[in-house]
């Protein structure tokens, strides 16, 4: 026990910070996969929709770093990159600077799915906050978000 009152673990952290580091770990990948449910597109595998979601972060980027990024080989990234060529939600243009080389960006097509994505996730989550939590749970979860911020910083 420390001077709180609390039990150790072998980590040196307490039992209720390993609790809380699991128990958030199982939600968030839960509610991660959840709100992917709520969103897919039943034409598009989940590594199209993450390869979409990528190019419309990075905005202009070659295949070979969008692989990297995604931690996938290049030739996975490949094959991805040419379904959705394929659906038309992405274009692939010379690099300025490496004519060699392509920079994969959106098309509008692809934009618009992208955004329409994001709306019906946060649409799927806000309706599932109305529906399933009371005010003051909803406060709670805003509270608890400010924490949760924090250990997002350096």
């Amino acid at each position: 026990m420390d001077q709180s009152g609390s039990h150790r673990t072998d980590a040196g952290v307490s039992d209720s910070a390993a609790r809380a580091a699991q128990d958030l770990r199982v939600a968030f990948s839960l509610l991660r996969r959840r709100i992917r449910e709520v969103s897919e597109a039943q034409d598009l595998t989940p590594s199209q929709v993450s390869a979409l979601t990528l190019v419309s972060k990075s905005g202009a980027a070659t295949a070979s770093a969008l692989a990297a990024t995604e931690g996938v080989r290049p030739q996975s990234m490949a094959a991805t990159l040419a379904a959705l060529d394929q659906y038309g939600l992405i274009q692939r243009n010379p690099d300025p600077g490496d004519g060699r080389r392509q920079l994969v960006t959106l098309t509008d097509a692809g934009r618009e799915r992208v955004e329409g994505t994001r709306q019906a996730r946060s649409e799927w989550l806000a309706r599932a906050f109305q529906e399933r939590c009371t005010e003051d749970e909803r406060q709670t979860v805003i509270e608890a978000m400010a924490l949760l911020e924090r250990l997002t910083r350096p």
